[in-house]
């Protein structure tokens, strides 16, 4: 795959500039080296950096971790991590950082720019799952859970904490987090034409004019910034991610693009990916920007297709646990569901820059799993029809995900 997407690339680059026998200076300046690793380099220095991207993804893993230590955790600890104040992680580098998750939230250029109600609400739904597991969970967490109680649940060889609806709250977060941090920021803000190519951007790449004290023009610097938010954990190699698919520390976006890869239905999603990482970055320092936004096209709806299919996988095998009378593990799983389907607004379908589904449909799949009691109520047809719903407008099949 990987030498089938070189072979496109150059030929792309190919017809694209070659019009005439006039024009073989210009295919021979603007030919596009594609390296064998996401390796680039200026004047003998890498020009590849997302350090941003990685302590923002070292926070969000610190944050989840704290969201079932109860001995060690509050809300007013998970808050400030969640917005990086009063010094909340154990990592003094990330107290002294001036990032934040928080700031971060719903806040891409392409969907929220002018659009900063809904960004206010996204984020207060984020502080929301924080708060509910910090003070009604918490205070239950020796309790049984059942309908319309709080408390702990056992799944198997696990505990777990659920709501009075059946809700994980550290799931709809972590995997809520995916769409709303991660997806939002890769697909919507640094991939958009409106950040690559904002004010001078593509002549300063043209020329190679650098930002201040730097070695990378500022369109190299925001492709980088969306790889970051998918290969960033420290345990990935970014120059070779695939050489850690599935094995990485990294419990994110790049987590589960691994386990998509795994399914049959979907292998070589991965390679396909990254590729077009790589392609794209070797497109614009060759100023081809034809070529750049066909890489887009395709990180869009492979990594929007990776939400999806995680949705309705989990929501399958809620179903499936719940048919076995496995509660916990059925909470477990729809929790997870849950998390992905509120990251499908943050997808992103290349033929029209907008998400897969509609937020309203969204919302209406949600409220549905969370009618009444939740997850102690939701019948087989639910569950169903949500996953039938999602998997139908990404082009696959329930089945095809469901393994």
């Amino acid at each position: 795959m990987r030498n089938l997407l070189y072979v496109a690339a150059v030929t792309a680059t190919f017809f694209t500039s070659c019009s005439s026998d006039d024009d073989i200076n210009e295919i021979e300046e603007n030919e596009i080296i594609i390296p064998a690793n996401y390796t680039f380099e200026r004047d003998g220095q890498s020009t590849v950096d997302y350090n941003g991207q990685t302590t923002r993804l070292q926070m969000a893993a610190e944050l989840n971790a704290a969201f079932t230590d109860f001995d060690n955790s509050s809300e007013q600890l998970l808050l400030d991590m969640f917005s990086n104040t009063n010094n909340a992680f154990s990592n003094e580098e990330l107290n002294a950082s001036d990032k934040s998750i928080k700031s971060k939230i719903a806040s891409s250029n392409l969907y929220f720019s002018t659009n900063t109600v809904e960004s206010n609400e996204i984020k207060a739904d984020f502080e929301g799952f924080i708060s509910e597991q910090m003070t009604t969970v918490l205070q239950n967490k020796e309790e049984v859970a059942e309908a319309g109680v709080a408390g702990q649940i056992a799944s198997g060889s696990s505990v777990r904490y659920v709501n009075e609806k059946g809700l994980e709250l550290n799931q709809a977060f972590a995997k809520g987090l995916i769409g709303g941090l991660l997806a939002d920021q890769i697909l919507n803000n640094y991939l958009s034409t409106a950040v690559l190519d904002e004010g001078d951007n593509r002549s300063n790449n043209d020329d190679t004019i650098t930002e201040d004290g730097q070695v990378y023009t500022t369109m190299e610097h925001k492709w980088d910034e969306a790889y970051g938010y998918l290969v960033g954990d420290p345990s990935i190699p970014g120059n070779d991610p695939f050489s850690m698919l599935n094995q990485s520390n990294d419990r994110l976006l790049f987590s589960y693009l691994g386990q998509v890869d795994a399914d049959e239905d979907f292998a070589g999603i991965a390679a396909e990916t990254l590729e077009a990482f790589k392609v794209g970055r070797a497109a614009i320092v060759a100023g081809d920007y034809e070529l750049r936004d066909e890489q887009v096209a395709i990180i869009r709806e492979n990594l929007s297709t990776v939400i999806a299919v995680r949705a309705v996988h989990y929501l399958m095998g809620g179903k499936t646990s719940l048919a076995e009378g496995e509660f916990g593990s059925a909470f477990h799983e729809l929790s997870e569901g849950y998390g992905f389907i509120y990251s499908l607004r943050f997808t992103n379908n290349p033929d029209n820059d907008m998400p897969y589904l509609e937020t309203e449909s969204i919302n209406a799949i949600k409220s549905a799993l969370l009618a009444g009691n939740g997850f102690w109520d939701v019948t087989p047809e639910t569950l169903d029809s949500s996953a039938q719903e999602i998997a139908s407008e990404f082009g696959f099949t329930v089945a095809e995900a469901a393994e």
